[in-house]
């Protein structure tokens, strides 16, 4: 394909990185909501955190991801960038065409898609090592008895010593269908989410760009990226929810027997408003997260063309 550029790959991944350092600490704030328990709120579970974790509870498991959101941000944003100029050749013939609601469409699906394939075991590795102080760990495992609950669950915070040993473990224990667990709800998730992802984007671009410069002040870039990954997150949030449920449940004693029983059982016992648990927490981490995301894979773009 004459349109298929590497630069795009390369720029995701530099704004992968910058992304995941902003926000990992919400991140892990998000998940223990959505996958914990004994947290009443959003600034409970923060300070339950610092007060028994210190600073360092808010980092847990951010050398994986820092590692591998990299290269899912890289596919995500390389194979979103060349679609939408698959799909502009195609329908309008030129390339440069500026892109319409279908054009952006079609190129989101196929990022969440195509994501998915790697996203699914970055995701999966990083909600286990960031959920290893939680009894939900501990009550997963086939235990005994009460005894034998009170002495897992202080031996749960060294239940894997890192990303390649939790790796090991989940292919030893799962082969690796594990690693996939919880990759269905992350297309329910992903392939919307990113929809409303890319089309907010472009549309507040060009609305905060009336001139039509082919290069929008940085400023713009990162109000649109925000803005953009707030929507994006907040109406992620429910298939996020059962997501992650899914990928921090134990192999051992297995919970949830898939999407659409963690769905029904989750409902049943908590009710609708477990779904949204973690909303303002990805409302939030979506802004910063997203803005610098944005940022800094334009400003890498277009200093990789200026070359």
């Amino acid at each position: 394909m004459k349109s298929f550029r590497v630069d795009d790959f390369i720029a995701g991944w530099i704004a992968g990185g910058c992304s995941v350092i902003v926000g990992h600490p919400l991140d892990t704030v998000k998940t223990r909501l959505q996958a914990g328990k004994g947290y009443k709120n959003t600034l409970h579970c923060i300070l339950t955190m610092y007060q028994k974790e210190s600073v360092s509870g808010f980092f847990k498991g951010l050398s994986f991801p820092l590692a591998t959101i990299t290269l899912y941000n890289s596919v995500v944003f390389g194979v979103f960038s060349n679609s939408l100029r698959f799909f502009s050749q195609r329908r309008h013939g030129d390339e440069r065409h500026p892109p319409g609601v279908l054009d952006l469409a079609l190129a989101s699906v196929m990022a969440g898609l195509v994501s998915v394939s790697v996203g699914a075991p970055v995701d999966l590795v990083k909600i286990r090592l960031q959920m290893q102080s939680q009894p939900l760990l501990a009550e997963n495992l086939h235990l005994a008895g009460s005894g034998a609950l009170r002495t897992v669950g202080i031996q749960s915070q060294r239940l894997y010593r890192g990303p390649l040993r939790c790796i090991g473990a989940v292919l030893q224990s799962e082969g690796i269908p594990g690693l996939y667990r919880g990759a269905g709800a992350m297309i329910l998730r992903d392939v919307p989410g990113y929809t409303l992802y890319f089309i907010p984007y472009t549309l507040l671009c060009d609305w905060l760009n009336p001139d039509g410069s082919p290069s929008p002040h940085p400023c713009s870039i990162w109000l649109a990226g925000g803005l953009a990954g707030s929507v994006s997150w907040v109406t992620a949030t429910p298939a996020d929810v059962v997501k992650s449920r899914l990928q921090a449940d134990s192999a051992h004693h297995r919970k949830y027997r898939g999407v659409l029983h963690c769905i029904t059982h989750s409902y049943r016992t908590e009710g609708v408003r477990v779904f949204f648990r973690g909303t303002t927490v990805n409302a939030i981490r979506g802004f910063p997260m997203s803005a610098t995301m944005f940022l800094s894979y334009e400003l890498s773009l277009k200093f990789f063309r200026s070359l």
